[in-house]
């Protein structure tokens, strides 16, 4: 019995190799973009603020299944790190868009105009993985 508990412990803290680990942060936040993107189109017609909150619960969608379905034994500091690289994608997508449609493009991040809603919308990309990481470093 105590082989079979301790071969358990062993399989959920293998570590996954760091080229995967870094495909599946970007797969994730490839989707979690994507979405954000259709809830944008999906939503326009109804007030920023419902628009905000339909992509928050998007990114925490994202946020939960990359956490139990990429590294489910993650912890808050892998957690913010995926969170923080997910910004940071959220940034250079936003800059790449903004340069090849010539105007700008605010629909990862949020609008600059609602300094509000777009505070909430970085916080979201970057704490939401941490929401759900089950072991603490």
């Amino acid at each position: 019995m105590t082989a079979m508990v301790h071969a358990t412990r062993e399989a959920r803290t293998r570590r996954i190799p760091l080229p995967l680990t870094a495909a599946m942060i970007v797969s994730f936040w490839a989707l979690a973009a994507f979405l954000v993107f259709e809830t944008h189109q999906l939503l326009a017609p109804i007030p920023a603020l419902g628009v905000a909150l339909g992509k928050i619960v998007v990114i925490v969608a994202v946020a939960w299944a990359y956490m139990r379905l990429a590294s489910p034994a993650a912890t808050l500091d892998h957690a913010l790190l995926v969170g923080i690289v997910w910004f940071a994608l959220g940034i250079g997508a936003e800059i790449a868009m903004t340069f090849n449609a010539h105007h700008a493009w605010f629909f990862l991040l949020g609008s600059p105009a609602s300094s509000a809603l777009r505070a909430v919308m970085l916080a979201a990309w970057v704490g939401t993985p941490a929401l759900f990481a089950r072991n603490r470093s």
